[in-house]
């Protein structure tokens, strides 16, 4: 079996039947464990966090928070060189190297967790280091875009993103198992002890019980190492998509070159952004995220060399392109939401749920009181996440029926309204002394949120996949998942900066003024009579 592909058709049916299907689908399924593990180790700080609450690690919630954070900012800027990737080094070699170099990551995570005692700038380096997983998601979409015809781009990518997705939910159901289990005997390192109840999916864990924290990152190894063994053997480069790839060394050199560089522009960001004694505390986050694009952008374009200079070029056409920027905002809707509220989510519940909010003698709110009826975190984090990566296949599949725009405004206007409920929940849940009444209608309204956001997942990809040439609609969706993936880092944030005010509502009724505006934007663009291009 050949891994370089010279002749590709697969607009043409009787080229698709006999030759082109076998071939799309059999990289699709390796893709997709490559990039759910790739979602679990750029995700995994929000499950990681809590659970050094329950351990007591000396660091303040808002640290914990930067955490989280760090690992969204690095796996949004990676995202940029990586959705240049496939034209540049080849399918077959990005995915390959790319899910090979998450065994840095995750083995590193593993011994940081053993040393609580290490000061917080070692766990911020390996948050960012996991940013490499969140990079994977671009070179991946981008490259089965490529394998599948046009009538068949909402289903396929629907069903590598939404599958892949699987990876947050996969996360924080293994994560929290695998810490109660001393699996890799003398050589995983010894047990910390809870002093915090904890939990995973079938309830509670007592404190008290010994927990092998390190094994969050540890675990990932024994599925990474015959992941990138699989990519290698089994997935393929397309010459036609990549005609000067050149030979593997070349292309690994290109991508390690590119991705080294793109953590520069997070590192630069993250220190002016984050307050002392990590950084200088000098911006905002809304001055740090486009000075962050900018810096990648600018740095890919003046590090290219050789072929890789015209290749990026051609690439950086996108940008002339009004649909690159009004799909870019709607995939914020979608993807960002997705992704930030899964990284923000599990600590926000912890901060919210797992304290009794009393006022003290003279009438001020206090949130440092342990609530004995605290919902398990744990138990239901997974929940939201897993919702919205099921039903991002059928938001593809539903989108190549009727058309992706319309199923983007609907899932819009819904977004709108449970952003106002559930920040109104939070806002009485963060006023009560038993804020374990408000739980339910929380969790579920949060639900409802990652629902559509999964939806229209496939929605959006099905309107790229339409609107953009087989040449630029990878690089689009790179980009636009990479601008989307932001969220991860705004989510935290800005959730984390609105409970420290006291004031976690205001969080999600701005979340709920952005969906409104994106909503008249897809109608502007893509639904109204003389629009642009209707219901792509």
């Amino acid at each position: 079996m050949s891994n370089d592909v010279t002749d590709w058709r697969p607009e043409d049916p009787a080229f698709w039947e006999a030759t082109g299907k076998k071939i799309a689908y059999r990289n699709l399924w390796i893709s997709v464990p490559a990039l759910l593990c790739g979602f679990a180790v750029w995700g995994m700080w929000g499950i990681i966090t809590v659970q050094m609450m329950n351990l007591g690690f000396p660091f303040t919630q808002a640290e914990l928070f930067t955490l989280t954070a760090i690992a969204g900012i690095a796996g949004a800027t990676m995202r940029i060189p990586a959705s240049f990737l496939i034209r540049l080094a080849g399918g077959r070699n990005t995915i390959f190297l790319t899910t090979a170099m998450l065994l840095a990551p995750a083995f590193g995570t593993g011994v940081v967790l053993q040393h609580p005692e290490w000061p917080l700038w070692a766990f911020q380096l390996m948050a960012l280091w996991c940013g490499v997983g969140g990079g994977n998601f671009a070179s991946s979409m981008s490259n089965i875009s490529t394998f599948f015809p046009k009538r068949l781009q909402g289903t396929a990518l629907g069903l590598n993103a939404g599958l892949g997705n699987f990876g947050v939910t996969t996360m924080q159901i293994v994560i929290p198992l695998v810490m109660t289990l001393s699996i890799f005997g003398t050589l995983g390192g010894e047990p910390t002890t809870l002093i915090k109840d904890s939990g995973w999916i079938f309830g509670k864990i007592a404190a008290g019980t010994p927990t092998w924290i390190q094994n969050a990152g540890f675990a990932w190894v024994l599925s990474l190492v015959p992941l990138s063994i699989l990519c290698w053997f089994g997935m393929s480069n397309l010459k036609t998509v990549s005609p000067d790839a050149g030979n593997p060394l070349v292309a690994f050199a290109r991508i390690t070159w590119l991705y080294t560089l793109a953590f520069i522009p997070s590192i630069v960001g993250l220190y002016l952004y984050l307050p002392k004694p990590t950084g200088l505390g000098l911006i905002s986050m809304w001055v740090a995220i486009p000075l962050d694009i900018v810096s990648a952008l600018l740095i890919m374009k003046l590090a290219a060399f050789g072929p890789m200079k015209d290749n990026v070029a051609r690439q950086f056409a996108i940008f002339r392109d009004k649909h690159t920027w009004s799909l870019t905002a709607l995939y914020i809707v979608t993807f960002g939401s997705f992704i930030g509220f899964s990284m923000a989510l599990p600590l926000s519940m912890k901060v919210i749920f797992g304290v009794s909010h009393v006022p003290d003698a003279a009438g001020v709110m206090q949130h440092t009181l342990n609530n004995p009826n605290a919902p398990t975190v744990l138990a239901y984090a997974w929940i939201g996440p897993f919702v919205g990566a099921a039903v991002r296949p059928i938001g593809g599949w539903i989108s190549d029926k009727v058309g992706g725009s319309i199923v983007t405004q609907i899932i819009s206007a819904v977004m709108v309204v449970a952003s106002v409920a559930v920040g109104y929940v939070m806002m009485k849940a963060y006023a009560s002394a038993t804020p374990e009444q408000y739980f339910p209608a929380f969790l579920g309204l949060f639900i409802v949120l990652f629902f559509a956001s999964g939806v229209g997942n496939g929605s959006t990809f099905r309107t790229i996949g339409v609107i953009f040439d087989r040449q630029q609609a990878g690089p689009v969706l790179g980009w636009t998942s990479a601008v989307a993936a932001y969220g991860a880092f705004v989510a935290p944030i800005v959730i984390g900066d609105q409970i420290k005010a006291g004031t976690p509502q205001y969080a999600m009724y701005g979340f709920a003024v952005f969906y409104a505006l994106c909503l008249v934007l897809n109608w502007w663009f893509y639904l109204r009579a003389n629009a642009y291009v209707k219901n792509p």
